[in-house]
């Protein structure tokens, strides 16, 4: 039998849509690179740049030109490394344990006040290892992923999903800021801000030369000068920003928004255990590993360390 008409319209056109919906999301994925392509293209011109053109205008001596490209290098692979793994490490999610079942869903929507969800999500939630509720005091629950959340964890509204101990999404990197790549993070804007520095001071004894009619002008030097300390400007009160918060055991979205605890109610310091032992949660204990691009970051993610806050005096997870 011919399906008729209006059905066979219908199929047609959500068809339709659903492959255009396609291109679009396909679209709109290509261009959330573009801003690391960018940062790849500075790099590549920067590099052309210092070792091409200012390495030998500036310095003549073999030794010094060698010493001079060989700090120049460390700093670049250290900065590339952890720009890579910030970009390119998985996002934190949340284990399925806390997912909603179905069932549950089900009860959810069928209650007839607010009070009856809550308790629904509390009597859930019982068993799993969570401290801050929300402003009424309820359990914090993801009505777009169906889960409680975890402690710290937040949903992303650009990649669409809950991410544990989520800082912020950086279009820089085209990824989140999270529990599993925060270390990467602080490292390639601190790499970053060295990079920026050596450039910048090492076209310094260059633009002498050209101040005093000594040598010709040369546009990519010029341009290198001022994207350096244009960069290294910004970088210092991001790079510093993060420092303060790392030290504080904080994020940027708990900075802003307090996080509130079942016992104790909002406390921005409640994940605070001191300046060494936060530097510790992210960093590792283990300081050879302190400035190298990789995982060394305590705990799971899931469950954290809080100050005060009974009875959930914990240890971090192996």
């Amino acid at each position: 039998m011919s399906m008729p008409h209006g059905n066979n319209y219908d199929y047609h056109r959500t068809t339709f849509d659903g492959e255009r919906n396609e291109r679009c999301g396909c679209c709109v994925r290509t261009m959330k690179w573009f801003p690391v392509l960018f940062i790849a293209a500075v790099i590549g011109w920067s590099y052309y740049a210092f070792v091409i053109q200012l390495s030998f205008f500036t310095v003549t001596n073999i030794v010094q030109r060698i010493l001079f490209l060989l700090f120049y290098h460390a700093v670049l692979v250290m900065f590339l490394w952890s720009y890579y793994q910030t970009v390119f490490t998985d996002i934190g999610r949340v284990p399925s344990r806390f997912h909603v079942p179905r069932a549950e869903l089900d009860r959810i929507v069928r209650a007839t006040n607010e009070v009856e969800q809550k308790e629904i999500l509390e009597t859930f939630a019982k068993e799993l290892p969570v401290v801050t509720r929300t402003l009424n005091a309820s359990v914090r629950f993801c009505d777009k992923c169906r889960l409680i959340k975890p402690d710290r964890a937040h949903h992303c509204s650009v990649c669409g999903v809950c991410v544990l101990k989520l800082d912020h999404h950086c279009p820089w990197v085209n990824n989140c800021i999270n529990f599993t790549n925060y270390k990467y993070f602080i490292l390639f804007l601190g790499y970053a801000l060295v990079y920026c520095l050596y450039v910048a001071c090492s076209t310094i004894p260059y633009m002498e030369l050209l101040w005093t009619g000594k040598i010709d002008g040369r546009f990519h030097i010029l341009f290198l000068f001022f994207v350096s300390i244009m960069f290294a400007i910004s970088l210092v009160s991001l790079f510093g920003y993060h420092i303060y918060l790392v030290l504080l055991n904080r994020t940027t979205l708990e900075s802003f928004r307090t996080p509130i605890f079942r016992y104790g109610g909002p406390d921005k310091n409640g994940f605070s255990l001191g300046k060494l032992n936060n530097f510790q949660e992210v960093f590792g204990d283990d300081w050879r590993l302190w400035f190298v691009p990789v995982y060394t970051s305590l705990g799971d993610g899931i469950v954290f360390p809080c100050r005060d806050v009974a009875p959930y005096s914990i240890e971090f997870a192996a």
